[in-house]
């Protein structure tokens, strides 16, 4: 369906490479969660580009043919509610068979609402309790250290997930233990189920948070993916890093974006419709040589 740009550029993936593969992931996200006639769209849509970039931008090192390689990096998907971008990625990525995306929700389906490692392959633990994936991502770089292995731990947290307690007790430990080899992303989109974070619990200011628990930060646009890969490529400063991603809720589907009662709710009929059609725009607009 989708017209790849070339992956190659400088010897690794090209901008609009990545650029494609985040359409593709909202693509199957708005598939996905219309079939199961439930899920978290906004989220998903939110951390597209960000998914997308790490596993298409030449960042994450994994390997699909051998999902428990000693070596791989690790994900831990925090957001766990989120699930719809990760099991897309991993689908485009090899892990499974694209075709069982539109089993989400479904029973007998590994694809649950929220990821369970012991049923899908490169799904690294079970998140979807809010605020303990930070944890698990900081136990996972010590034992990385403790083996004397070179991988790299990347979390990805909502901002309303920081309002949890256990975000910034693990936020503390990293940076006590140096954990260079631990990388956080926040997709901050200013959005959770009940409205505004900054009215709901403000986490405000967040980078200003990360910087003053001993943590290197930096702001990104969420949604540039030139933005995101220099921020993933960013040489260790001896201390873990907080990347604050500035992110849009419901990003690609105009209806959807920057409104909170599309948090957790499925579009049906119509709706469904018009957001199919707008996650293919740029398929369409390239077909037309524009």
């Amino acid at each position: 369906m989708w017209k790849l740009q070339s992956e190659m550029e400088g010897g690794g993936p090209s901008i609009e490479y990545v650029e494609e593969m985040a359409s593709r992931l909202r693509y199957h996200i708005i598939r996905m969660v219309g079939a199961a006639g439930s899920g978290h769209p906004g989220g998903s849509l939110s951390s597209s580009d960000i998914v997308a970039a790490l596993y298409f931008g030449g960042i994450l090192r994994v390997d699909p043919r051998n999902p428990l390689w000693s070596d791989r990096d690790r994900f831990v998907l925090s957001k766990g509610h989120a699930a719809p971008v990760l099991y897309a990625a991993l689908a485009e990525k090899g892990f499974f068979p694209v075709d069982v995306l539109l089993t989400l929700r479904k029973m007998g389906s590994p694809l649950q609402g929220h990821p369970d490692c012991k049923k899908v392959a490169g799904v690294e633990v079970s998140t979807g309790s809010l605020g303990q994936g930070l944890s698990l991502a900081v136990g996972m770089a010590l034992a990385g250290r403790l083996d004397k292995k070179d991988y790299k731990v990347w979390a990805l947290l909502g901002d309303g997930e920081c309002q949890e307690g256990q975000v910034w007790e693990a936020a503390m430990s990293a940076a006590h233990y140096k954990l260079d080899n631990l990388r956080v992303i926040v997709d901050h989109n200013h959005l959770q189920i009940d409205g505004p974070v900054e009215k709901v619990m403000s986490v405000e200011p967040i980078a200003e948070k990360f910087s003053a628990f001993g943590w290197e930060t930096v702001s990104v646009d969420g949604h540039s993916v030139r933005e995101l890969l220099e921020a993933f490529r960013r040489p260790s400063a001896g201390k873990p890093l907080a990347i604050i991603a500035e992110t849009v809720k419901g990003k690609g589907v105009k209806f959807m974006e920057g409104v909170a009662g599309w948090h957790g709710k499925a579009p049906q009929g119509e709706e469904l419709d018009r957001a199919l059609a707008e996650v293919t725009m740029r398929e369409k607009a390239e077909e037309r040589g524009q």
